[in-house]
Parts: C-alpha cells; structure tokens; sequence
C-alpha cells in the first residue's frame, strides 16, 4: 500500500475549516424542526421551578448540566437571559401557549413526546407525561450551544416523540470490569440524557444472592444495597432497570464450583443441564431475589450460546427428540416456573436460526430477544422468524468494543443504523443496544459513540444517518465546535478498517498482544507489514487532533482519556511489528563480518533509546494509563488479571534485550556475534527485506 495518498488526504483534513460545525445538531434528531436563529445568552439562563415534583427534578437536572459548562443558570421566575419553563400538557398556560403557536401534542407522542417553542423570551416545554417533559428537557441542554459566556440559545421549535417504545443498554457486568456504583449512576444519567428509557446489566455471577453466596466474587458484584440504590436512581431519569440473569448458559462461574458442577450439562462446564433435579430450583432461588430487588415489569432470561447441551446430561435425549426441542423444552419450563412472578420474560433468539422450524413452539408472551453484531445488508433473517408468529421483539445491535484496544465503530453503527431499521419496519417494540466484555479488557468509556448512536437510532424513524450522527457527536456530547473529536472518531475507524485490509482482522486486543517473533507473530508480520506506516500515521494524528481540541474541552473529559488509550494502543499495534522487524534486520547485519558499524546496530537495538526499550516503554506507558482509564469507570476487582499481561509483556522485552546486551559485550571483546535463534531472534522474518549493508 502506498502511503502518500493517506499522507495527503491527512493534510487535507487537519487544514479543513469549522464553518459547518455551526448549524444546531442534535442527537438524536427530532421528527420535526424549524429554527429561527439563536441568541447569545452571556448572562445565562433561568429556569423556571415547575408546580409537579417529578417535573422539578427535570428541571433540576437542566440547571445542573448547563452549570457543569460554566453557564449561569437561574432557578425561580425571575432572573437573567431567557427563561425556560417546564409545563405539563393539561395545564391552563400550556393550551395557551399551543394555541398562540398553533402546534399540538398528537396522540401518538402522549407517552414520551414533547414540544419546544420560543414564546417570547421563554422557551417552553410541554409534554402530556413527566417522561415527555423530562426528555424536551434533554434537548434543551442541546439546543443551549456552547459552554460559559460563550454559550448561545438556538430558537427552535421542536415536535418530537420516539420510534420505538423500549429503548435500552445492555452492560457485561460478568467479563472482567465490575462499575463502580457512581460509574454506573453516570451511566444511567448519561444515557437518559439521550432518551434511553431502560438500562439492562448482565449478570453471569457478579449480582451477589443471599440464598446462594459462593457464587459472587469478593468485590466484584452488585450487592442488594447496591441494586436498590441504583434501581432509586434510575427512576428519576425515566430510566427502568431490566437485569439479565442467564438461566441456562454463560454460567462457567457458577458451574466451576463443586458445590454447583453437578448441575452442569458437563463437569464444571457452562450449560444446566435440563432434567437435572438442582437445576430449576437454582433458578427459582435467582430469580426470587431479582424479583424482590428489581420491580421492572421485564426480566431477561438469557439463554443463549447453549453450545454444550447434549454433550453430557442430555446426550441421550438430544440423539432422542433434536437439540432443538431439548433447548425450547427446557426455557419452556423455567418460563414456567417463573411465571408466577408476573414478569416478562426476554430472551436471546439464537433458536431463529438454530430450529426456525421450532419458533412457533415457543410461549407467545416470550419477548425474543434476536442478535448479531456484524455489518450486514439485511437483518430480517434474525428478525422475521419471530414476528412472523406473533412474538414480540426487540432487536439487540451492538458497539463492537469487545476484544478490541478501541470500538470499531464503521462495524457498530452500521450493524445498529440497520438492525434497527429492519427492526422498525417489522415490527419489533424495542432495541436493546449491547456491550460485551468478553476478554476482560474493553474499557466503557471507550463506546459512547456507539451508544449514543444506538439511542438516537431507538428514537429516530427509519433508518438514521450515519453521516449526520459523524458530524454531530463531537459537538453534542464534548462541546467541541472544531470538529476535531469527530475526524478523530473517523481515523480510528479507518484505523480498524486498514487492519481488516491487511486481512489480520481489526484492531484487536490479541494483535496488541501476539510476539511478533511467535510463529503466528512471523506470520502476522508479513501480512501487516504494508500497513504499519498508515496505521500508526492514523493513530498518531488521532492523539494529534485530540491534543488541538483538549483545552476547550470541559465535557465527558474521561471519555477523552479513554479515547486516547485507543489510539495508543493502536499505534502500538504498528510500532511493535515495524521495531521488532527492525531489530531482526539490523542484527543480521551486525553479525555479517563485512559489516561498517555492527556497534550502532547493536546499540539501536539494546541500549540508551534501543528499539526493545522502545518496546518496554510503551507497554509500560500505556500500563499506566490504561490503569488510570480502568480506575476511573470501574472497581479495582479483575484489573490485575490484565496488568499482570503488561508486566509479563514488559518482563519478555527486557529478557530479550539483556540476552542482546551481553552479546554485545561480548561482540567488544571478541567481535564475535552469537546466533541470532540462540538469543531469541528470529534467524528471518518473512517477506521482510535486508537492511541496507
């Protein structure tokens, strides 16, 4: 690959003017919008205390955010600047204001819609719900541009309600990081802010049950105290705790101790094995406690990636009657048992693909829950299965951050702009946008692109705009008016998609891990070697552009941090295999007797700024700031299962170099180089050309 066209297209884009960061963006978008200017508001803003207490708190929430960015704002009904005003759709001012504007709150946005309209110097929010008034609040902190004296107020008259009725996040709780309580809070109030209306945590072991204590890790599990202050919270957001406890697989950590191995579908595996006498009766006892603690109307169940079933307990029954019918008998019957409770029931659709010929079996007031996280064209395969019997759905897309250094967000948002395009028009009531953790290392903070475009595609109708959403999340959600997050945004993603050039997949945890002088490694090598350039040229400008956009920004300045680990990350990916074919080259020089200067190269290699200290430095380096970036979402609990990695990693690069270092020595005194497969050094690297001689 040629390097000079990225080189130039860079150029381009850091030289780009702001000029069209200007106009009013919103995420999400509002069905309906007419602006009429805007007015600088240097002295602030009031904001007028509504006569309902749930509308106080929306009010409350208003003030709190616009003076987190420095703007002075005003609570009562006298005060500076113009005055925002809160109203409920029955209320006597309210008509008024309607009338006077001839504008109309039509049915369909009774539950959650609202209207903004300037009226004079106010602007007025209505909304039938306290739901509704809750989230014209939301967009008021979007139509106020801009942070401190420097901020304006954009005169818009705005009618907007929601696409989908269940609009939700769903957070791995049980693969590595743990949220602290406050991280979690900020996530509630963070999401609600882009009209999520519920929040769904997985649990696998790490919700901590009284009746069966082994199971939750010391420090690492919600505890009841914990889920009732949180679920407390929630509330005032508009925002409805759904848990997930899986019920069926995904349950490796709870099988793995004695005490609960012979429930398993296999010792110490992952499945419950159906018939099993203990296996409902643990269910049973889970699902008791989660009733009492979370008065959600909705409980998932999980039950998906069952892939041990019929491989132990049931194996006879699965040669017998089908995988299949084993599978739905089974959820059949802990929906049965847990029916009681009142609740419904989600659960994940993989049996749409598995055993469509079964999914007219499955219990009507089952909500299916179908998923996959790729980039696809279509996604009625996943969907239609289920509406076309009846069943309520909800799609559940994904931000593609698991097993990555960094979101690959080209994947995620296409994957959530068409899954819940085709969701809308077939049906399904609701979207439950996902975040998984599977290797331990994603860091939260790393996925609020993904998770702000899965709220606005749960509002907006059809399917949404990348683009707009690409020109809009910097300024909406950092208050960046340069435009430089969003190019940020955008280079990291072209990151991802030149690795998956190189055919080595994206920008994966595993590639910032693999030896390159494994044998995968040497492999590995020789593919990502054309990429090694633009990919670290992509990463670096990154850092580059979000160190210009820094010192103005004061918003969701973790989520920089977070980024910004990405990028080094990544930058590493590049660094790694281009030093590591350095060293190999240049000590095949060293050791050619008709080499001019095999003490420089050795010296390049291991010593004062040597290429292996490199590579034990930045390691190192982003030890301590991924360390930082954990700390500041989650509880200390698994973290030191991936420092140890970096302290291993750093360990092999300092071995190698003080192997290096004592041949050197010995080079002084004899002028005599050892093999280079005696020091650890590949003899070869293919594909990779000599050093020049």
């Amino acid at each position: 690959m040629k390097s000079t066209p990225v080189l130039v297209l860079l150029s381009v884009l850091l030289a780009t003017p702001s000029a069209a960061q200007t106009d009013l963006r919103l995420i999400p978008q509002p069905r309906e919008m007419r602006v009429e200017g805007s007015v600088s508001v240097p002295n602030g803003v009031t904001v007028a205390r509504p006569a309902n207490a749930e509308d106080r708190f929306a009010a409350l929430d208003l003030t709190n955010a616009l003076k987190e960015r420095g703007i002075r704002v005003v609570s009562g009904e006298t005060g500076p600047g113009p005055h925002v005003v809160l109203l409920r759709a029955g209320a006597s001012a309210a008509q008024s204001v309607l009338r006077r504007h001839s504008l109309t709150l039509d049915p369909v946005m009774k539950d959650e819609g609202y209207v903004i309209t300037p009226d004079g110097n106010r602007i007025v929010v209505i909304g039938t719900t306290s739901a509704g008034v809750f989230y014209g609040a939301q967009t008021v902190k979007q139509i106020v541009s801009g942070d401190g004296d420097q901020a304006k107020l954009y005169r818009a008259t705005i009618r907007d309600w929601p696409a989908m009725r269940y609009r939700g996040f769903h957070d791995d709780l049980s693969r590595g990081p743990v949220p602290t309580l406050d991280f979690q809070k900020k996530q509630i109030r963070t999401l609600a802010a882009y009209k999520i209306n519920f929040f769904s945590p997985y649990f696998e072991h790490t919700l901590a049950y009284d009746s069966n204590p082994l199971i939750a890790p010391p420090g690492g599990a919600l505890n009841h105290a914990d889920v009732k202050e949180l679920v407390a919270y929630a509330a005032n957001y508009h925002v409805d705790i759904v848990p997930e406890q899986e019920a069926f697989g995904h349950l490796h950590h709870v099988l793995k101790y004695e005490i609960y191995s012979p429930l398993g579908e296999t010792p110490h595996g992952h499945v419950l094995a159906p018939g099993q006498p203990g296996s409902l009766p643990l269910i049973r006892q889970m699902f008791s406690e989660i009733n009492a603690l979370f008065p959600s109307r909705f409980v998932h169940l999980g039950a998906d990636e069952t892939f041990e079933l019929g491989r132990g307990q049931t194996a006879d029954r699965v040669k017998a009657v089908g995988i299949g019918v084993v599978y739905l008998d089974f959820l059949k019957q802990i929906a049965d048992a847990l029916r009681p409770s009142g609740k419904k029931f989600l659960f994940w659709g993989d049996v749409a693909l598995s055993s469509p010929e079964l999914v007219n079996t499955i219990p009507k007031d089952l909500i299916a829950v179908p998923w996959t996280y790729g980039a696809d064209t279509s996604y009625v395969r996943f969907i239609a299965p289920f509406r076309n019997v009846g069943m309520e759905t909800w799609v559940a897309p994904g931000v593609s951050s698991w097993n990555r250094v960094y979101p690959d967000n080209a994947v995620a948002l296409v994957n959530i702009q068409r899954f819940v395009r085709d969701g809308q028009r077939l049906g399904a009531t609701g979207m439950i946008n996902t975040s998984w953790d599977d290797d331990g290392e994603a860091l939260f903070n790393q996925t609020w692109y993904g998770d702000l475009f899965g709220a606005a595609a749960g509002w907006q109708e059809g399917e949404s705009s990348i683009e707009a959403f690409a020109s809009s999340y910097g300024r909406v959600f950092h208050g960046d008016l340069s435009g430089k997050i969003d190019e940020a945004q955008r280079r990291l993603s072209a990151a991802h998609a030149l690795l998956s050039n190189a055919k080595v997949g994206d920008a994966s945890d595993y590639l910032f891990w693999l030896d390159p002088w494994s044998d995968e490694g040497r492999s590995m090598a020789q593919r990502i070697r054309p990429y090694t350039h633009d990919l670290r040229i992509l990463a670096e400008s990154t850092l580059v552009l979000i160190a210009q956009a820094d010192p103005k920004i004061t918003r969701e300045r973790d989520a920089i941090e977070a980024m910004k680990v990405g990028a080094r990350r990544i930058d590493f990916i590049g660094m790694k295999f281009q030093f590591a074919d350095e060293v190999v080259a240049m000590y095949d020089r060293a050791a050619d007797t008709t080499s001019k200067s095999p003490g420089r190269d050795l010296a390049d290699i291991t010593g004062v700024n040597g290429r292996l200290q490199d590579l034990r430095d930045g390691y190192s380096l982003i030890r301590d700031e991924y360390e930082k970036a954990w700390l500041r979402e989650n509880r200390p609990y698994w973290l030191h299962n991936i420092l140890a990695r970096y302290d291993l990693t750093m360990q092999l690069w300092m071995e190698r170099a003080d192997r290096i270092d004592l041949a050197r020595q010995e080079w002084y005194r004899s002028h005599k180089l050892p093999p280079a497969g005696s020091l650890g050094i590949p003899a070869s690297m293919p594909g990779l050309a000599a050093y020049p001689r």
